[in-house]
């Protein structure tokens, strides 16, 4: 997750629902198949869960995540690697 860090977009003013747990919430919820009301709380608000999923989509943030995962293994000559042969 800390690896994940720099592709939250930065807060601007008030304090936000830690971004970790809301991306938690948000991958449990798409995994099972829920609907975003039917989050468990400890992820927080379902509201905040789907509109962080909404915002953060639109942006591409979580194509950047993508796109830095598959580089940062890229370059440890992780899995990836050898899937792309």
């Amino acid at each position: 997750m800390a690896r994940l860090e720099p592709y939250f977009p930065k807060s601007h003013g008030k304090p936000r629902v830690d971004d970790r747990r809301v991306l938690s919430g948000i991958i449990f919820i798409n995994r099972n198949g829920l609907r975003w009301r039917d989050a468990p709380a400890e992820y927080g608000p379902h509201k905040t869960l789907y509109n962080r999923w909404k915002r953060w989509s639109d942006r591409g943030i979580f194509a950047q995540m993508m796109m830095g995962l598959r580089h940062a293994a890229k370059s440890r000559g992780g899995l990836l690697r050898s899937l792309e042969r």
